[in-house]
């Protein structure tokens, strides 16, 4: 039976961490030549989405997300290329649309933003902005986003920027409109913001339990109606590893997983993460999608209750991982995964007709 049009996908970082036998870190270089084949192989394999996220430290290879896109777009045919996110309150939304114009160009139509607050504030005094406007300037820009998104020519107005008098922007994308989501962490405020301007929703879902997650994808859709919109589309983004086994799974996962999970909570005063704790999130219900593809496709039909989401996409590299490992789980994902949550979610359709 066909399956329904849901699309599921990867993201990164492109973390930088030692490794927990050797020591050894992989060098920026070698990350994004290894970032490169990924996303090629998912690709090749049918997957439908592959982003790439910015961040501006040292455990991280990627601080320009379009760059790294455009060099994958020319790898690449059909699989979509999006940030994930861009931190818009930090950067400039004239330059992020002509990067992402510029990939949607070189791409044939395949590129989208992700505009997201950001979890980490390092671009924020990089970029000479007040971290006491973290959220004005995050509405602020998203709102200019929109403007030049939808106008060839602009006049604009807000309070952290310039002014712009009929100022044209170009290159103009391929897809008209070139897509725009929001991610969302734990704001039901960003939600509503997302829903009212009609605008796709991201919704990272990396502790706790799902259920507590469904008020944001409601709060979302009701926002949307109530501005006049069809109901927009809805992500949900998670942290995982896939192989041929839930023990292989784990084994594989854990070290790096720990290794960066807890170098964040030193900053944020997490306690340590415990294999225990690790293993548990990989329940029905836990946070984590780590297993084998039988056990990531149940999870995922899982949540699909709950939140009726058109998009899942993991983050597999929480922390280096081997890279033969990576392109193994790329393969599962695309070849096994991918095709049984299409089938299943299209035979469900069916008998609700």
């Amino acid at each position: 039976m066909q399956g329904i049009d849901f699309e599921l996908g990867i993201y990164t970082f492109a973390e930088l961490t030692p490794d927990r036998d050797t020591g050894r870190v992989v060098t920026p270089a070698e990350r994004l030549r290894d970032l490169l084949e990924e996303i090629e192989l998912a690709d090749q394999v049918g997957l439908d989405v592959f982003g790439v996220g910015e961040h501006h430290r040292p455990d991280f290879a990627v601080s320009a997300p379009a760059v790294v896109l455009a060099a994958a777009a020319e790898r690449t045919e059909r699989i979509r290329l999006t940030s994930a996110v861009s931190v818009l309150g930090s950067d400039d939304p004239i330059r992020v649309f002509q990067d992402f114009a510029t990939l949607d160009l070189i791409s044939g139509g395949r590129a989208e933003i992700m505009a997201g607050r950001g979890s980490f504030i390092e671009s924020f005094p990089l970029f000479g902005h007040d971290l006491r406007d973290y959220d004005a300037l995050f509405a602020e820009k998203l709102d200019l986003l929109l403007a030049v998104r939808e106008h060839e020519r602009v006049t604009w107005t807000g309070g952290h920027r310039a002014p712009l008098e009929d100022r044209g922007v170009y290159p103009r994308p391929l897809q008209d409109p070139l897509p725009v989501w929001v991610a969302v962490g734990g704001t039901p405020e960003s939600a509503v913001r997302a829903g009212a301007l009609g605008l796709p929703l991201a919704l990272g879902i990396i502790g706790g339990l799902p259920e507590r997650f469904a008020p944001f994808a409601e709060l979302h859709r009701r926002a949307a109606r109530e501005a006049g919109h069809e109901p927009p589309a809805l992500s949900i983004n998670s942290h995982g590893f896939v192989a041929e086994t839930a023990e292989r799974a784990s084994e594989v996962s854990y070290a790096p997983f720990a290794t960066m999970m807890d170098r964040i909570g030193r900053e944020r005063g997490w306690p340590p993460l415990t294999r225990e704790q690790y293993l548990a999130s990989h329940e029905l219900r836990g946070a984590n999608f780590v297993g084998s593809p039988d056990q990531i496709v149940e999870k995922i039909l899982f949540q699909h209750e709950i939140f009726h989401h058109d998009r899942f996409l993991l983050q597999m590299s929480v922390g280096t991982l081997p890279h033969k490992d990576v392109l193994r789980a790329i393969e599962l994902l695309g070849t096994e995964v991918a095709p049984k949550v299409r089938d299943a979610l299209g035979t469900a359709q069916a008998a609700k007709r």
